[in-house]
């Protein structure tokens, strides 16, 4: 495989910024990074309101991004799932004004993620969509994926906004991230990122899309 599945048993770094964010050395993760205008406000207001009422409901009482952590690793699964797929549904709808539908703007991504491929990290399947990016990679120390995201989305970031002479944010602030807990995973995260493009109705050039070996 692209690397090792998440081990719940070794070193793990997690970082509280907006969201945590958990790595660990040689796991393999799954990211999702989006344009700032993919997902309208009051969608996100929403999701953060049934995000507080899952715990709730569960008995836990605060933030879920502060009560996240301390759950046990069947509850962490039903709240990626139950949550990635709502997020997933709506940026498929191709909300905001999809830039990277445009071939030139989403090579640019393509070639970000590959530039560094076999020395940073081991790059996997990705797909570049109208309005976001999905992506399986893992790194080779817990603290080179906050590093490397940054790196891909300021660079891009820069390289698009000079083409089109714009300034200003381009991605949200932060990207989705969830280590891969089971090869059953891996496999459903891989057709996933293959079936985006037709899932949203895209025709050639619109995306672009790779294939791990």
């Amino acid at each position: 495989m692209l690397g090792e599945l998440f081990d719940p048993k070794a070193d793990l770094l997690i970082e509280e910024r907006l969201r945590p964010h958990w790595s660990q050395a040689g796991a393999i993760v799954y990211i999702t990074f989006r344009t700032v205008d993919s997902i309208p406000k009051e969608v996100l207001r929403r999701w953060e309101r049934a995000k507080n009422e899952w715990m709730r409901i569960r008995g836990h009482i605060g933030h879920w991004s502060d009560l996240l952590p301390g759950l046990s690793h069947a509850d962490q699964e039903l709240f990626h799932q139950e949550f990635s797929n709502t997020r997933d549904i709506c940026l498929d709808e191709c909300h905001g004004r999809c830039v990277l539908r445009q071939d030139r703007l989403s090579k640019i991504v393509a070639d970000s993620l590959l530039h560094f491929d076999g020395v940073r990290y081991s790059m996997g399947d990705f797909v570049v969509m109208p309005n976001h990016v999905h992506l399986l990679t893992s790194f080779p120390n817990e603290v080179q994926m906050r590093k490397q995201c940054e790196s891909w989305t300021h660079y891009t970031a820069v390289q698009i906004h000079r083409i089109r002479g714009e300034k200003g944010p381009f991605w949200q602030a932060e990207p989705f991230d969830h280590l891969v807990r089971s090869l059953e995973q891996y496999e459903y995260l891989r057709r996933y990122i293959a079936d985006n493009p037709k899932k949203a109705n895209l025709r050639p050039g619109e995306y672009h899309y790779r294939r791990y070996p």
